[in-house]
């Protein structure tokens, strides 16, 4: 991690993966025709668009031009040097606002994670109306008769970024991933425990997620939301369905009882639903993301994650008829994800880096062992194995159990010498009478 980030930013800026689907949704496309015009599968369109991966090349500035993002006179220029620095060290401090709103919503006020909240919440919004039929098929008829749950389209203000200490812009990679951790990760554990119930697995899927961005940091680094970058990456983490079968994380933990009885019956109805609704309520509801950053998180269309929203919904009222109310849903829920975290032993942003550091060392090193061994095996066999074909020659084995010979008994003394008498001898058969005249 000691190269700098100026060195590995590619010539070409492509806008940030919720602004590429938001992008991609306005021009009517679904992601099967961009796969096909790019020349490339629809799960590296799905990679391109969650922020896993990015084009490269060629493929970079079509995909650029693909949706828009250059202007007629080519791609823009790469900032320099100093730009970049600025770029680190703000992406790290500062939370950036949706790119793309779909509910009307009031201004927002910064959470205590970084992601914008909004003081008032009103229905979620609805599907632009390009927006393709990509969702998933058994979501997606509901869409329709459901629209009027979901408001107009209109911009929302953006957040206020937090207050970056005099001279960040000469910030190095290591001050600023420090600063994004410092800032962040106490916000995102409490956010993953009301995800999945379980403090330790939330203290565990955020250590790796903020190692995996020290890993790719010259990319984290420079995304419009780095802080978005990580929930992502813990939230992956934490819902992964690996860990059932991990004795220490197979049943949720007690609700902490400084939550309320309410809390606690509002977290206990969340961890009812599946993880993909439960995701989607606590982003959209939660912290006030919009309705097409809610489904670019989650992976899914805008219509199939409104579907999931209201689904959700519906089921968090029966539970408490009270919830049924998007309103008081949004300020129980806010409430939760807005309390002081509880203290956790978090480990220090330093050792995250070394961790991360480390890991890769021995990923790297167990994977160079184990192809060293193969080559080694596969030499040695190559070697040693004949060049022709040896036939063994078994050795003899008694054989036991064999049934009885059958047959006619074993001949006697007399009766040998009667046989060798009778084949020796000719047999004239018995003498002819002849007639003798008397």
């Amino acid at each position: 991690m000691s190269r700098s980030t100026a060195d590995s930013t590619p010539s070409v800026t492509l806008p940030t993966p919720k602004e590429r689907r938001r992008l991609r949704e306005a021009l009517a496309l679904s992601e099967e025709q961009v796969a096909e015009a790019m020349g490339v599968t629809k799960a590296t369109v799905k990679a391109w668009e969650a922020g896993r991966s990015a084009p490269r090349g060629r493929k970079r500035e079509a995909y650029a031009r693909l949706l828009g993002a250059c202007g007629p006179e080519g791609p823009p220029p790469s900032p320099g040097p100093a730009g970049r620095a600025e770029a680190v060290s703000g992406a790290a401090l500062t939370p950036s606002a949706p790119s793309s709103p779909v509910s009307s919503r009031p201004p927002a006020t910064p959470a205590g994670d970084g992601v914008s909240m909004p003081a008032e919440r009103l229905k979620p919004g609805a599907p632009e109306p390009g927006t393709p039929e990509t969702a998933e098929t058994a979501e997606q008829p509901q869409a329709a008769e459901k629209s009027e749950a979901v408001g107009p389209a209109a911009p929302a203000e953006p957040a206020a970024p937090v207050e970056a200490p005099a001279g960040s812009g000469g910030l190095t990679p290591e001050e600023a991933f420090d600063a994004l951790y410092a800032h962040a990760a106490p916000g995102l554990v409490h956010q993953t425990y009301l995800l999945t119930g379980r403090r330790a697995l939330s203290r565990e899927a955020v250590e790796r997620a903020f190692q995996q961005a020290w890993q790719r940091w010259p990319e984290v680094a420079v995304d419009a939301d780095p802080v978005g970058w990580v929930r992502a990456t813990a939230y992956e983490y934490a819902l992964s369905p690996w860990h059932r079968l991990r004795r220490a994380h197979k049943h949720p933990d007690a609700a902490p009882a400084e939550a309320g009885r309410r809390g606690q019956e509002l977290l206990s109805a969340l961890l009812e639903l599946p993880p993909p609704y439960r995701r989607t309520v606590l982003l959209y509801d939660g912290l006030g993301l919009d309705l097409p950053d809610t489904a670019a998180e989650t992976e899914a269309s805008t219509p199939a994650a409104a579907n999931r929203l209201l689904h959700a919904r519906t089921v968090l009222g029966r539970k408490d008829p009270e919830l049924a109310e998007p309103e008081e849903l949004h300020r129980r829920l806010n409430a939760l994800v807005a309390e002081e975290p509880a203290a956790t032993a978090l480990p220090a942003a330093r050792a995250v880096r070394t961790g991360s550091e480390h890991r890769t060392r021995t990923w790297t090193r167990a994977v160079v062992g184990v192809t060293a061994v193969l080559i080694a095996m596969t030499g040695f066999t190559a070697v040693t194995a004949p060049t022709r074909y040896v036939p063994v020659n078994a050795p003899g084995e008694t054989v036991n159990g064999v049934p009885v010979r059958g047959g006619p008994e074993k001949l006697r003394p007399e009766d040998v010498e009667l046989r060798d008498r009778l084949r020796s001898e000719p047999n004239p058969g018995p003498e002819r009478l002849l007639p003798v005249a008397g």
